[in-house]
Parts: C-alpha cells; sequence; structure tokens
C-alpha cells in the first residue's frame, strides 16, 4: 500500500506560481511511475505531467509546457509540481498518482491522493 497526500494548493493572482507536493507513504516510492492530474468543475480528469522512477522521463500536456516543472525526491519519498505563470484556466483540484509500471499506464494508477485545491484569479 501507497499513501499519498498532497499540499501546496492555494488561491493565487494570474502571473503567479504555486510548488505542490506530494508526500507518499508506505512501500519504496523510487520504484513507483508517477504523475500529476487535474480536474476542473465540469470537465474530465487529465494528465498535467508524468516522471518515470529515475525521474529522468518526464511528460508535460502541451498546456502547461514551459510554465510547469515536475520532479521527485526519492530520498524524501516526495514528488513535487512547480507551477509559474498560472493561467485562470489552471484552476483545478489537482492529484497526484503513482503506479508501478510504465508512465503511459498512470490513468490507471494504483494509488491517488485526495486532491489539492488550485484557483487563479485573473
Amino acid at each position: 500500500q501507497v499513501q499519498l497526500v498532497e499540499s501546496g494548493g492555494g488561491l493565487v493572482q494570474a502571473g503567479g506560481s504555486l510548488r505542490l507536493s506530494c508526500a507518499a507513504s508506505g512501500r519504496t516510492f523510487s520504484t513507483y511511475s508517477t504523475g500529476w492530474f487535474r480536474q476542473a468543475p465540469g470537465k474530465e480528469r487529465e494528465v498535467v505531467a508524468t516522471i518515470n522512477w529515475s525521474g529522468r522521463t518526464t511528460y508535460y500536456t502541451d498546456s502547461v509546457k514551459g510554465r510547469f516543472t515536475i520532479s521527485r525526491d526519492n530520498a524524501k519519498n516526495t514528488l513535487y509540481l512547480q507551477m509559474n505563470s498560472l493561467k485562470p484556466e489552471d484552476t483545478a483540484i489537482y492529484y497526484c498518482a503513482a503506479k508501478i509500471g510504465p508512465v503511459q499506464t498512470l490513468p490507471s494508477a494504483d494509488y491517488w491522493g485526495q486532491g489539492t485545491q488550485v484557483t487563479v484569479s485573473s
């Protein structure tokens, strides 16, 4: 079992920054592919960014490229998402996810956090 707890969400003005964290406990975090997803009101959940177990391979959805950075610290069992130049359309609940296997399988992740709200005002 892996427990994931997100933190770092909040209210920020457009153009501002936030750093999300996802603390993992339980089994060996370093063996898991991990990622961030988000869900806005009335919309389906979408992948934001993923990172493989070693941290060497990352993926970003087009809308966040150049603004968001995903990283992980396996020694601290923590996943991060640095979000810069935030836009109102980034407003959503952000979830971290973890799964043993390729990052492409993360949408069917075994473990999800409870979510953290990010609200960007215009």
